[in-house]
Order: structure tokens, then sequence, then C-alpha cells
């Protein structure tokens, strides 16, 4: 018997359904199937609602680790700091940083956006930086770095700083009106961004700088994505080239600091890091300013001498046990419970989302691999709708600055997972790597390259199968 998954009751069914055992679940009216997709970050998934539906931690985790991730939160979440402090635990922010707290990019472990008219600061948003290779030194370099920083203002645009530091210069973006016709005549806008620099402090940039702006994505089910075997991700490679839908996704290699070897690329727009570690280093380093075992140096350029004239906080300012705390906490942020699974409509919009191809990439269920280390998350089976494979989406998206393998078309497959709980989480519906789209059609309309056929099959949809693929958009 199905039952359209609509009411509080509903919802309050499902709490129970999601941590009751199999043989009593056989009894509820929901199928297994349901449950099973209910369930996208599989026995970790919560039910939350609301702003804080990102924010709980993996529903198997013991009790005796959520003192571990309450402790990896507060680091997350509180602002650090200008040294010397008293809280020296969360001091050496800056001298150039782009904000003061990993919470405020990842607004409620949510999804950034891009600056808003009148905002003074991107805060949510970054900017990356890099210039084409040109001498033989910087052609070997590339190799291992994925990228050539610009020489002044580095890999990425600090638009913050201290009181006696400049902020390396101030992001600007106006957009073009886009318009595409539906196959039934409806005009759908888009907006295309046009991103400029203004202010710069430290100088010119380089005259062939590339630049690529980057919201900041949702932070729930990472340390499940991390727990998918290559293995897995390989054969689904092989699957998408060879079959006949254009589809030919691609791992990213890259270069894993504490190891000192190449990688599989699994976090990041384009795939640009390895582990949660290296990517939380990396954004302590980048975003804040902070030192760490992984990355030793300051944020600064030769260029830029103010990172020797200010005091620090220590060498490193993130301490090995604080990193190992916010990993502890980024791995176990749990997928919150899909809804609405037996609406009508929502099971038309599924139907419609293997018919026009959306699965090819945004694959449905994937199983993490087995591990010790982390318990709560071994042999999951998930619904994170990603391959986290690099794909082509065409010149629409691009950017024109690679990175590693990825070239300046292609994009790894974001998941989808928590995707209908973006606005109440975040206010907001804004996706895509640079937060152009405002809701989720425009998301669709903006793919190209290899989902090209996907997308022209959308576009000929009629209004009510459109309908019906947002709301199932809406239910993950």
């Amino acid at each position: 018997m199905k039952l359209p998954f609509t009411s509080k009751a509903a919802g309050l069914l499902l709490l129970t359904l999601i941590s009751v055992s199999s043989a009593q679940a056989k009894d509820s009216p929901f199928s297994a199937e349901d449950i099973q997709a209910m369930k996208s970050g599989g026995e970790t998934t919560v039910r939350k609602n609301g702003a804080n539906a990102f924010s709980l931690p993996a529903a198997n985790l013991p009790l005796s680790k959520r003192l571990d991730f309450s402790v990896g939160n507060s680091f997350f979440r509180n602002p650090w700091v200008q040294a010397p402090a008293t809280t020296d635990a969360r001091d050496g922010l800056g001298p150039l940083f782009n904000t003061n707290g990993c919470q405020n990019c990842h607004i409620k472990d949510g999804r950034g956006h891009p600056p808003q008219q009148g905002d003074s600061n991107a805060v949510s948003m970054l900017v990356r930086l890099s210039i084409p290779a040109q001498t033989a030194e910087q052609k070997q370099a590339i190799i291992k770095n994925g990228v050539i920083p610009d020489p002044i203002y580095g890999g990425q645009l600090q638009d913050f700083s201290l009181s006696g530091a400049k902020p390396e210069g101030q992001i600007h973006l106006t957009y073009q009106d886009v318009p595409v016709t539906m196959g039934d005549g409806e005009v759908i806008t888009l907006r295309k961004p046009q991103l400029t620099i203004s202010d710069l402090n430290y100088g010119p940039m380089h005259p062939e700088v590339m630049m690529s702006a980057r919201v900041a994505p949702p932070m729930i089910g990472l340390g499940l994505l991390e727990l998918i075997p290559e293995q897995t991700l390989e054969q689904i490679a092989k699957e998408q080239q060879a079959g006949e839908q254009g589809i030919s996704g691609k791992l990213n290699r890259v270069w894993d600091v504490e190891a000192q070897e190449f990688a599989v690329g699994r976090f990041g727009w384009k795939a640009g890091q390895p582990s949660l570690m290296q990517q939380n280093a990396a954004a302590f380093n980048g975003d804040l300013g902070l030192t760490s075992e992984l990355f030793p140096v300051e944020n600064c350029s030769d260029m830029q001498l103010v990172c020797e004239q200010l005091p620090n906080g220590g060498e490193p300012e993130v301490s090995r046990n604080v990193l190992t705390f916010v990993e502890f906490y980024s791995r176990h942020l749990a997928v919150p419970a899909r809804r609405n699974v037996n609406d009508p409509q929502v099971v038309k919009g599924e139907a419609l989302f293997a018919e026009v191809g959306c699965q090819s990439c945004h694959v449905t269920q994937i199983k993490t691999a087995k591990s010790t280390e982390t318990p709560a998350l071994s042999e999951q089976l998930i619904n994170p709708y990603t391959d986290l494979l690099l794909h082509d989406l065409g010149e629409g998206l691009a950017d024109h600055r690679g990175e590693y393998l990825a070239n300046g078309r292609e994009w790894r497959t974001a998941p989808l997972w928590g995707l209908g709980y973006t606005e109440e989480v975040n206010g907001h519906t804004n996706l895509l790597h640079d937060g152009r789209a405002r809701n989720v059609m425009e998301a669709i309309l903006w793919h190209g390259g290899e989902a090209q056929m996907s997308r022209d099959k959308v576009v000929a949809l009629a209004k009510t199968d459109r309908e019906a693929l947002v709301a199932f958009l809406h239910s993950l």
C-alpha cells in the first residue's frame, strides 16, 4: 500500500522507520525500496527540518563519539581572532583572509551564495586565481600543484584583512540576462555573471590571470563520499564511456600533501582535493590565513610583506589536534532524510530524471567501503546523486581555468542529496559553482557539453512534466 508522504504524521513515522530493523520495517506502510530512498545517507541519515537540518551528527554515531563531534563543531563554528590573544587555541587569523570562521562561508553547514547588491564583501563566495604555465619551471610545477598562482595575489583573492593591513581587493558581480525558450513557449531568463576585481592594494594582477568564482558547498555527507571506493568510481567511468549518451566522466588526480603522492580528487568544485583533512587544512590556510602542518606557509606572496610584519599565532597556528577534531566533525555531518517519496508528482519526476539521462552522472546509489577508522560510515548504502567524476559541462559554465586534470570546461558532478533543504537551511536557492542559478530549473538549463542532450530533453518537456522533475529534486 502506498501513501503520499506529506503529513506531519508521516514525517514522525519516517523518524521511526529510519531507526527500526528491517524485520520491523516490513510491516510498515512503506516498502523497503521507499525506506532505502528516504535514507539518503544509509544508517547515518537523520530526520530534521528547518535551519539546522544540515548540522546534526550521523544518526548511528555512538554517544561516546558525540563529544569529538561537538569539539570539532566549536572550531568550525566559532570565529578565529588576531594574535596574540588570550584565546590562543583560535588565534592567528590573517592578516589576509576571506572570513574569520568556517561557518560564515558554509552557512549552517550549508551552501554559500554570491554577494548581494550593497554587500561590501563576498564572504561566502571566493575567487580562485591562476595564470597559464609558460616557463619550463612552471610547467613542471603545475603537475604537482594543479595551478600556477598569480605572482602577487596567489591562488585566491582575500577581500578582508586585519587592521594594519589592506585587503587584496574587492569582488564585484554583475549579471547579463540569457533568455531560454522552452518547448511550450515559456521563456526562462538565466543570468550570466560578469566578475571584476577592484581596489587592488598590492599592485596589478598578471595580465593573463584566470579567475573563477566559487560559492561554499554544503558540508553534509562528506565522510561518506570520502569512503566511496576508487574502484567504484573507475567502474562508473568505464560504464559511462561504454554507453551511447556522450557521457565520459573521468577522475581527477591530485597531489596528496601528507602521502606525498597523487590520489583521487574528491572534494571541491573541480575535485581538486583528495581528502577532508587536506580540504580543511587548505581552507584554513587560504580562507582564514592560518598555517598548519599540511600548509605551513602564510598565504602571502613575496610581494606582500604584511605577513612578516604582523604577529602570527604560532607555528603552526592550527594544531594537528584541532585539524583532527574538524576532520571528525566534517566527516560525520549527517544527510537529512528524503521527503515526499510517495507523492505522485515526485514519483513521476523521479522517472523523468532517469528518462532524460540525469542519472548517468548524478548516480543514485553507491556503497561505501569498509572502514575501521570510521565505523559509522562503513559499508553504507547511500543515495548521493553524484559520481564524483569530472564532466565537460559546456561553454556556458566554463571558467577557462584548469585544475590538475580538470580543464576549463570540466566540473565535478555535484551531489544532490539535501538539495530540497537549501532554502530552509540557507534562506536562498542559489545553485552551481558561482551561485548564478536562482533555482533548480535554471541550474538544469545551464548544463551543456556532455549534459546537452539531457538538458535539451528537459527543455522539450511539457510544463507539468518540468514541475514534476523539480518536485523530485526538491524531495532530495
